[in-house]
């Protein structure tokens, strides 16, 4: 649908004030009307970042950790839980954040300054969580903005799992590979989504696309099969039945009530830790909320696309471990194994190969998150950069057409009588930023073994992004609720159902697993040093010594840059926003970072006001 024409006249004219001789403003053009992300393409982003490793790794490190298989179950179920809990959090901060000042519709003249009245509208903007911190943590903005960009520029990457890409591709192969051929695989997964979104940003979607569909229909088959063996059927190795040894040394169900909840652990850490894999598990309802501005409609479609991504998959995990329950035993096997998906093959098909294509099935998942979260990841980078917080921000935050847009323009030009549509953008800038940190990780954790590197990147990162960046959100959604009261409420984009109820789950969850990872596990748990490699402590301080590092760079962004150079930093973000299907939305936006003469407080750097269009983020009373 083209745009009104005095909205195509304000498009115009930023263009071409952007592109002056001369002009230091940085032109980042918006996914156009038909390139921007269905319903369809939202859940397929949630379904693929969601099914990696962790629905086929986690039910036994969660079995064993839990020592019961009731327990094991129960925790299982609150995962879903405190997912659809997180998901309307972030619905409502999603859909409410930023709000832009537009025109009101009675106005007469509503696209010049000063004419009409305006009314606050929100806008969705990429960025997830960046938005919402910058929102509520807000004095100063540019603190919030250096401590996670810290923290997301580098960890926000998937370089731990590339690394278990590598292990699986070699345990799929049926050779023990060397630590460099393992490294090399994960560098090669890793170097290929960051190339692919750069060179055709439609062909990672469709990939992305693609990739999800087979996930679940790989766990939908493991379902089925797991029921029917639990009904008496046979694929090859004669009938197979899940049982638990009783007190009195007879094995019985699984499922059986007397004895599903003998033996429970009594270690918190245990728990904790197991909680967090459950979670992992269910963390990619977060994806698409990185690329809202790429989203078509995203107040009509969103919340329905999200919800039911949300769970559809929470009903797949639980089903998937109850049919693993119905073929695998809980015995030392089961305890002295990686991961249950793996016995589950072999018991079931009784052959060496079935466990090498249960390897492939879990490399191939893992495969998936790495295309997914190069996608959303380079996005947010390219977010943070839009603050001019990084060195050479403006060329980190800039877009660039595609080469393959710019092949197809070149050998396939559009008819003249067809309205010609912006070629696609890709934020090869930041998937470059991402990709050097992705080498960065891996190169950090070369002096240990893969299965070593595996658990140090993954914990890191799980406790920093997944645990202490989602507290502060969530605890900030609590502030603005019952801190700012109606004005909050009164504004919101979405409104979840029970009112407060899912962001108290959603914090207690996260301030739990905050807590409890200081607690230190006992000696026979499996999230001791013996059985993981690392001391307890080494993961909380990390996250929290990021945490520092944050508020050092913005210490050394703030005040000692500005003291070196006696200068401070203006940083303009002048934001188009047009009506798109009766919805407001960003079209482009223009950026300007430049140095100018200290004239205010020694070391205080200062935002500068648009001149240029009257539509900028409002701010927080």
């Amino acid at each position: 649908m083209p745009l009104e024409d005095d909205d195509k006249q304000r498009v115009d004219e930023a263009i071409a004030k952007a592109g002056i001789d001369g002009s230091t403003k940085l032109l980042v053009l918006n996914a156009s009307e038909s390139h921007k992300l269905g319903p369809v393409t939202v859940i397929c982003m949630i379904l693929n970042r969601t099914v990696g490793s962790g629905i086929y790794v986690s039910p036994a490190i969660v079995l064993k950790s839990t020592g019961s298989v009731g327990a094991s179950l129960l925790l299982w179920s609150v995962g879903p839980v405190v997912a659809i809990s997180a998901l309307l959090c972030w619905l409502e901060l999603g859909l409410s954040i930023p709000k832009f000042g537009v025109p009101d519709a009675d106005s007469t003249e509503p696209h010049h300054e000063g004419e009409g009245q305006i009314k606050l509208e929100n806008v969705p903007r990429s960025g997830g969580e960046k938005n919402y911190l910058e929102y509520v943590f807000k004095s100063p903005k540019v603190r919030t903005t250096c401590m996670y960009g810290v923290i997301y520029v580098t960890l926000g990457n998937l370089s731990g799992n590339a690394i278990a890409f590598g292990l699986y591709v070699m345990d799929a192969a049926g050779v023990a590979g060397s630590a460099s051929a393992i490294r090399g695989l994960a560098i090669t997964s890793l170097t290929f989504a960051c190339i692919l979104h750069a060179l055709w940003r439609k062909g990672g979607i469709v990939l992305n696309n693609l990739l999800a569909f087979i996930k679940v229909s790989m766990l939908i088959a493991i379902i089925v099969i797991g029921f029917a063996v639990s009904a008496g059927a046979s694929f090859g190795n004669g009938p197979v039945h899940g049982m638990t040894i009783d007190p009195n040394n007879i094995p019985v169900s699984n499922f059986d009530t007397h004895t599903s909840f003998l033996h429970p652990s009594h270690d918190v850490a245990n728990y904790a830790n197991s909680l967090l894999f459950i979670m992992c598990s269910f963390s990619g309802y977060e994806q698409p909320f990185y690329v809202m501005s790429e989203i078509y409609r995203p107040k009509k479609t969103f919340a329905r696309s999200t919800i039911a991504a949300v769970v559809f998959i929470a009903i797949l995990n639980v089903l998937v471990n109850i049919s693993f329950l119905c073929a695998v035993s809980v015995n030392a096997q089961l305890y002295d194994s990686l991961d249950m998906a793996t016995l589950f093959f072999r018991d079931i098909f009784g052959n060496d190969l079935a466990e090498r294509v249960m390897s492939g099935i879990i490399a191939f998942s893992i495969f998936g998150n790495i295309v997914v979260m190069t996608f959303t990841a380079s996005r947010v980078k390219q977010e943070i950069a839009k603050e001019g917080v990084l060195p050479f921000s403006l060329f980190f935050a800039s877009s660039s057409t595609t080469p393959y847009a710019y092949l197809k323009e070149r050998f396939f030009p559009q008819p003249p009588e067809y309205q010609r549509t912006p070629p696609e953008q890709s934020p090869a800038a930041a998937l470059f930023l991402h990709w050097i940190f992705c080498m960065l990780m891996v190169a950090a954790t070369s002096s240990t073994t893969p299965d070593l590197a595996y658990t140090v990147l993954v914990s890191i990162y799980s406790y920093v992004v997944l645990i202490l960046v989602r507290f502060f959100v969530a605890t900030g959604l609590l502030y603005l609720r019952y801190g700012e009261g109606k004005s909050w409420l009164s504004s919101r984009g979405f409104k979840p159902w029970g009112g407060p109820t899912a962001a108290l789950i959603y914090s207690s969850a996260f301030g739990f697993l905050l807590i409890a990872f200081l607690i230190p596990p006992a000696a026979g748990s499996p999230f001791s040093n013996k059985s993981r490699g690392i001391d307890w402590y080494i993961v909380p301080c990390t996250g929290l010594g990021f945490l520092a590092l944050g508020y050092v760079y913005y210490l050394y962004f703030q005040y000692l840059i500005p003291r070196i150079r006696k200068e401070v930093l203006v940083v303009e973000r002048q934001a188009v926003i047009v009506k798109e299907k009766g919805d407001w939305v960003q079209a482009l936006e223009v950026v300007e970072a430049t140095w100018v003469a200290n004239s205010g407080p020694a070391g205080v750097a200062e935002r500068g006001d648009s001149k240029v269009m009257q539509f900028e983020p409002a701010e927080r009373s």
